[in-house]
């Protein structure tokens, strides 16, 4: 194994069982990780050679004890469950996999591991193929559109330009605002969000550049606008079309200059700020329409980023309901799994909504359905394949009369002595007399006497017969048969 192979990868996986080796190599590729699967001398000897390589190790093998961690201190473990409770003790050892991980449980893991090397205190910066890694969990998706989307994040992290992310509502633009900030070197400052279409154009002025006492009606003291809060980190700008025109100027010196004043004010102040802004609209077709300047378009388009609409991705769809699924766990403790047939159903849907509906669709079943498997009959109707089959349970004959009758004379006690001591019927209350019954004979003129009636209140049609008493048509004509029972003529 050479070193080159050790910087492209970023799982190094130890075990002396080959099998074990494949299989979890398998599940860190699954969840979109670069993985090595080596033995314990070829991985002492990686490690050794180049201590200070950023990557995550998992161990499966009983060679590896508390001291070989603690010896490598800049590298973040994972163990297995077959792993020693003393090997888990040193802090670098950051969580066990159960013996069948979930996805969720390796995304966890990951993250600590990826934060573990994030958070170190000679800790500068990550590498190209780490900050990729890093997006896997909050911008789920095989797809080949989100594979870019998370490439071009990558690339432009490192750098202070300006990115401009485009993309229909709920499609995640602020998560990949987060993405670029959370992967640049400005990761340890705030990430300071502003929805500009939600604030009254009379009051955005104030919200980003802050005002001082007096400055306007209301202004009883000095107040930190948007740009100072984000100072040293990154400013989203979301929904920048819904911008008015004057604001648009005075956001434009900010990009230019790098300084601005509070409203009221006349001290000039610098704006370390990165500005990421986003929307939904199409600027060019605003900037015809005389609504968006064309040079503030300019400076913020840098570096366009396009998310894609969730139809366009539906092969994402079951990563992302597990993704979301499991989130709910974690914030609500409740579980919520889904059957193919279910999946397969939500990935034909259109998804107007984009991510932001998936989500929601989550949270409701996440009431209605908690801790059960959703199939397609438990999803709402507009989510429903129609071609889809849903499962329907077959019962014990003798349980479906049972039942029907249960529920035919629950109603009212009046109406079960009226159906079953009807005048004439030779039939006897169901009080058992000193001589005793014929049980056998009892029930079977109950049943012949209860088919008949609902035969002939559906005028001998067998279908609406056997759904009056519960029971399947061709089941009730067997019944017909055996007793015999046929309309009079």
């Amino acid at each position: 194994m050479e070193l080159t192979d050790l910087q492209n990868t970023s799982v190094i996986i130890i075990s002396e069982d080959e099998s074990r080796l494949r299989e979890l190599r398998t599940i860190f590729m699954f969840v979109g990780e670069k993985a090595m699967a080596v033995d314990f001398a070829e991985g002492q000897r990686l490690l050794k050679s180049s201590p200070q390589s950023p990557v995550i190790v998992v161990i499966d093998s009983a060679k590896i004890d508390a001291q070989f961690l603690l010896n490598n201190p800049s590298i973040p473990f994972i163990a297995t469950s077959d792993v020693t409770q003393e090997t888990l003790a040193p802090v670098n050892c950051l969580g066990q996999l159960s013996e069948q991980p979930s996805y969720g449980e390796v995304i966890r893991l990951l993250h600590y591991a990826q934060e573990y090397h994030r958070q170190k205190p000679d800790h500068e910066d990550v590498s190209y193929s780490q900050r990729v890694s890093l997006l896997a969990q909050s911008l789920v998706g095989k797809s080949e559109a989100m594979q870019e989307v998370r490439t071009q994040i990558a690339q432009v992290a490192p750098s202070n330009a300006n990115v401009l992310i485009l993309g229909e509502s709920g499609t995640g633009k602020e998560v990949v605002a987060k993405g670029v900030h959370d992967t640049s070197l400005r990761s340890k400052g705030p990430f300071v969000p502003v929805n500009c279409g939600a604030i009254p154009p009379d009051l955005l002025e104030s919200e980003l550049f802050g005002h001082e006492k007096g400055a306007f009606t209301g202004a009883i003291g000095t107040r930190k606008g948007r740009f100072e809060l984000a100072e040293g980190g990154t400013l989203f700008l979301d929904e920048i079309g819904d911008m008015p025109m004057p604001m648009q100027v005075k956001l434009l010196r900010v990009l230019q200059e790098r300084e601005f004043e509070r409203v009221g004010g006349n001290k000039t102040l610098r704006a370390d700020v990165r500005v990421v802004a986003a929307t939904h609209q199409h600027l060019e077709e605003l900037i015809k329409e005389g609504k968006f300047r064309e040079d503030l378009y300019y400076r913020l388009n840098v570096f366009p980023i396009e998310m894609p609409a969730l139809r366009e991705r539906d092969d994402d769809i079951p990563l992302l309901v597990q993704e979301l699924a499991s989130r709910q766990k974690e914030r609500e403790g409740i579980e919520l799994r889904f059957t193919d047939n279910a999946l397969g159903s939500l990935t034909t849907h259109r998804w107007s909504g984009n991510v932001r509906e998936l989500a929601n669709l989550i949270e409701r079943l996440c009431i209605t359905h908690a801790g059960r498997v959703v199939d397609v009959a438990d999803l709402p109707g507009k989510y429903r394949d129609a071609t889809a089959e849903p499962y329907k349970p077959s019962y014990p004959d003798e349980m479906q009369e049972r039942d029907a009758l249960n529920a035919m004379f629950a109603e009212d006690e009046a109406v079960l002595d009226d159906v079953l001591y009807p005048e004439g019927s030779g039939l006897v209350p169901a009080r058992l007399p000193e001589e005793g019954v014929d049980l056998k004979t009892l029930l079977g003129d109950l049943e012949v006497d209860l088919i008949r009636q609902a035969l002939e209140q559906q005028d001998w049609v067998v279908a609406r017969a056997a759904e009056r008493l519960g029971m399947r048509r061709t089941t009730l004509v067997e019944k017909m048969k055996k007793y015999q029972l046929a309309k009079e003529d």
